[in-house]
């Protein structure tokens, strides 16, 4: 209980030190927007400079310095406020292809205040609400293991289709509609495309590979609605403990490179820290319960993400 309550307060710490740096930053970029011509058009367009302040200070820069001290109705009129113009600044920016910076920015404030206002709220984050529908865990059905590689076969090329398809053209075309492309230089580019273009082929290798592994060893499928029935510490799973993941963020990040887009990376990233954050902990906590003592002996002896050097026999 004791260190529930400590976790709590570390918790609510972090979203008043958010708050805290988002008022600071606010301030500053107004600063920026009246004395410097370029902040301004990147970041409002053709917007009233003045009639915008006239709210966003006070229901932004203002409310979030309050929120900072974790009086909970400003905690929520600056998250309430910052979502409602990052939408706001989203189809501004869609429709007239001015402030693409503008409303970069508030979609990162908005996901830091929603994340801030529950950490204030409850001293944590529901991490557990991602696990729905499809991404349930649930034991895998006992099936043969040519029927658990079908069904992953399945899974990749629905995911692989969206997650690597899908979503990165519509972030890249955001991007060029945004006006916020990073232009490199001609040569630059064709380097940064082959690059991504080796990268891919490498993480699409590593991940029919650790997908392979898991429905033929782990008598199931990577999608959590039907998870391995047996623990799988073999093939790239003896190298880090979810090649999956490494090979799914390492493809996104490939994606990007290929597709000369900065955001398709930061998609990418962002993967990342989600699964590595939200995702993994719960997944982890799951294979321990399920099967104690050779997964944390497992867990112990496996790296995450980057293997770690065979230990030397004296």
């Amino acid at each position: 209980m004791t260190l529930l309550l400590a976790l709590k307060h570390r918790g609510r710490t972090l979203g008043r030190a958010y708050f805290a740096v988002q008022a600071v930053a606010g301030a500053l970029w107004w600063v920026g927007v009246f004395t410097l011509p370029q902040v301004r058009e990147a970041t409002l367009g053709g917007l009233d400079p003045v009639l915008t302040a006239a709210l966003d200070i006070p229901l932004f820069v203002v409310a979030s310095g309050v929120a900072a001290t974790a009086f909970r109705p400003a905690v929520w009129v600056a998250t309430v406020w910052t979502a409602c113009v990052t939408v706001a600044m989203m189809l501004y920016a869609t429709i007239t292809q001015e402030a693409g910076w503008g409303a970069l920015a508030m979609m990162a404030a908005a996901a830091g205040s929603v994340a801030a206002a529950l950490l204030i709220q409850t001293g944590r984050l529901p991490t557990e609400l991602v696990l729905f529908g499809p991404f349930a865990f649930h034991l895998a059905r006992p099936a043969s293991a040519a029927r658990n590689a079908a069904r992953t076969g399945l899974q990749i090329v629905v995911f692989w289709g969206l997650a690597l398809g899908v979503v990165p053209v519509i972030i890249a075309t955001v991007e060029q509609r945004w006006k916020v492309s990073l232009v490199l230089p001609e040569g630059w580019a064709n380097g940064v495309r082959i690059a991504g273009v080796a990268l891919f082929l490498a993480a699409s290798a590593l991940g029919l590979w650790s997908a392979a592994s898991m429905s033929t060893k782990g008598e199931g499928t990577p999608l959590p609605s039907a998870m391995p029935r047996a623990l799988v510490v073999s093939g790239p799973y003896r190298l880090v403990r979810n090649p999956m993941a490494v090979a799914g963020i390492s493809q996104g990040v490939a994606v990007g490179l290929m597709m000369n887009s900065w955001l398709v990376v930061v998609y990418a990233l962002s993967g990342s820290l989600v699964w590595n954050w939200v995702i993994r902990p719960l997944e982890e906590a799951d294979l321990a319960e399920r099967f104690g003592p050779a997964f944390e002996e497992y867990r112990a002896r496996v790296a995450c993400w980057i293997p770690r050097r065979p230990a030397r026999n004296n």
